[in-house]
């Protein structure tokens, strides 16, 4: 599929779904602002039968939905992923990035976050104990629901469309 360009396309919305703890959030701010969701995983998920959904499934393998992600995000779309070196190539794309929790990668932190990333996962291989993320609350989703709201307005207010594609 080649890339069409900001101007020729509606913002849409990436899930990068198999582990993502806010779908259903997702879905009902997509469905307000009438943004194509495209809902990616290596499994088949469950998602709600609606026009704006796209259940897309990739192969099983490393990258392959982080691949078809990071093929199709362009400025004006969004995506939500934890996946740390996803969201550094959407962010070099042009695509807001959102975790989860709220929090957005931009072209400021994404650096930082690949650094604190790698350094992690050296000190996991080594064998070092570093504890996981703090567990997924009440206020993370709340959060997340506040980010993208700015997020999908911010691109509204530049200009982008919402809609399907043509």
């Amino acid at each position: 599929m080649s890339q069409v360009s900001v101007r020729d396309a509606p913002i849409a919305l990436y899930i990068d779904a198999d582990a993502c703890p806010v779908k259903e959030e997702a879905y009902k701010v997509a469905f307000r602002h009438s943004l194509k969701v495209f809902v990616v995983a290596n499994t088949p998920i469950a998602v709600p039968r609606h026009p704006l959904v796209e259940r897309v499934t990739v192969p099983s393998g490393p990258d392959a939905a982080d691949d078809f992600i990071a093929g199709r995000a362009i400025r004006g779309d969004v995506v939500v992923t934890t996946d740390v070196p996803l969201a550094a190539r959407c962010v070099a794309a042009g695509a807001d990035v959102i975790a989860p929790n709220g929090r957005p990668f931009t072209r400021d932190s994404i650096g930082m976050a690949l650094a604190t990333r790698n350094l992690m996962e050296d000190l996991r291989s080594a064998g070092a104990v570093t504890g996981g993320p703090k567990p997924f609350g009440p206020r993370d989703r709340s959060a997340f629901l506040s980010a993208l709201d700015l997020a999908i307005v911010r691109l509204k207010r530049a200009g982008f469309a919402a809609g399907t594609p043509g």
